[in-house]
């Protein structure tokens, strides 16, 4: 009964069109001041204990990582290497979008800022050598949500602080299936592209390529600094956060010089203005996962499943549902910090891995990123082709369906995203 007060006055609260985290703090306290004898200084203490995670400071570092990235030339730089490489296929100037979109997440960590980045250099370019806006947009919009799959992800980050989970093993682990994505991507492509006879750029010199390369190669490096940094044990995943802060700012100021000393305060601003909005979901979130807890709603929910008898499987089946159809109407970040606490507790007491649940999170929310009616990323590629959004959604559809059907595989086949972290950690 005290789950279906929660989740009513949750719902009721976000169909008046409030904002997410306001929603989940007001359901914490109009539950708590209505309908328990919990006291508010309790309250008061979790806000500040909820939120002192050491990990949570990984998060505004990366986002000002990938604010000094995006704004610097780094994403041009990058086409051009990815371009080199596989621009003399069917469809080149598309798959070397692919390619870039996947460069440049690693660097960045974020889904519509890859989309920002890439596309509005590659979109134009695109339409000038005779292909179709509406392919560009597919391509582009769907190639951009590599941003929260490949490390460093600042949803893997929500993820291990909604969780406990290492943040170092869960970047590890969205490699493989980051890789195998960007493939599956530029295959269907290919294909698509050589149906339709779309043109191809000439086959790049060794000389080039290797210049290509050497332009790019500090961008590139971030993604060294990162999970080079992890692996060996040099940083913990925040101190990483921090050095790629502070590289991606000497990078875009004093290597590329794409951006300017007097340029640093307003990226600065910002990425403070996007930290401050998240770590408030967070706060608010971390309040809503205490009154679930208080209220055993975990508990009652995992006794539930096992008296109904689904296994693994379905239970793998109910989490992709619940969470594709969350996806449709929330942020990645939300979902992420109301679901995460609720369906962890379940998971492991059904053999799950943690890091295995958190790729298949991922990837939920990767698809979230592209389908309507809240995908941020079709809002991002509709603004920057200036497609409607119906459009923009139609032009994506192919490539959703790839992404829906690599889902099934991540979620089946675990081995895809624990192999690596086994191996190495």
């Amino acid at each position: 009964m005290s789950g279906l007060i929660i989740f009513g006055l949750l719902t009721c609260l976000m169909l008046t069109g409030m904002p997410i985290s306001i929603s989940l703090g007001l359901t914490v306290l109009t539950y708590l001041f209505a309908f328990t004898n919990v006291p508010v200084e309790s309250v008061a203490m979790k806000l500040f204990t909820g939120i002192e995670k050491f990990e949570i400071m990984a998060i505004p570092f990366f986002i000002l990582a990938g604010n000094f990235l995006t704004h610097g030339g780094v994403a041009k730089r990058m086409i051009n290497f990815a371009t080199a490489l596989v621009g003399h296929f069917r469809g080149g100037l598309a798959l070397g979008g692919i390619l870039a979109c996947g460069l440049f997440a690693a660097v960045s960590g974020s889904s519509p800022a890859t989309v920002v980045a890439i596309g509005s250099i590659l979109l134009p370019a695109m339409e000038l050598q005779g292909y179709p806006k509406k392919f560009g947009v597919g391509v582009i919009g769907t190639s951009g949500a590599l941003g929260i799959l490949i490390p460093p992800s600042i949803v893997m980050v929500i993820y291990a602080v909604s969780t406990n989970a290492s943040i170092g093993k869960l970047f590890i682990a969205g490699i493989i299936p980051g890789i195998i994505l960007v493939m599956l991507l530029m295959f269907v492509t290919w294909v698509v592209a050589k149906k339709n006879g779309y043109p191809t750029l000439p086959r790049a010199s060794f000389r080039t390529m290797v210049k290509s390369f050497r332009e790019s190669v500090w961008g590139l490096f971030l993604i060294v600094v990162v999970i080079g940094g992890i692996y060996s044990g040099m940083f913990t995943a925040t101190e990483a956060a921090a050095m790629s802060a502070v590289y991606a700012f000497f990078v875009a100021v004093f290597v590329y010089k794409d951006m300017k000393l007097k340029d640093v305060p307003k990226t600065l601003l910002a990425s403070a203005n996007m930290s401050a909005m998240i770590l408030y979901i967070i706060t608010n979130a971390v309040l809503f996962s205490f009154l679930l807890t208080s209220e055993q709603i975990p508990q009652y929910l995992s006794s539930w499943i096992t008296h109904m008898g689904l296994g693994k499987i379905g239970f793998l089946v109910m989490v992709n549902l619940l969470l594709l159809a969350a996806g449709n109407f929330m942020e990645p970040s939300s979902i992420l910090l109301i679901t995460a606490p609720l369906l962890f507790p379940m998971a492991m007491h059904l053999g799950i891995d943690e890091i295995h649940l958190g790729v298949l999170m991922t990837v939920n929310m990767e698809i979230g990123m592209i389908t309507p009616p809240v995908g941020l990323n079709l809002y991002v590629a509709s603004g920057i082709s200036h497609l409607g959004l119906t459009e923009t959604t139609k032009a994506c559809a192919p490539w959703i369906i790839v992404m829906l059907v690599f889902l099934i595989f991540i979620t089946y086949v675990p081995v895809i995203s624990l192999w690596l972290p086994g191996l190495l950690f």
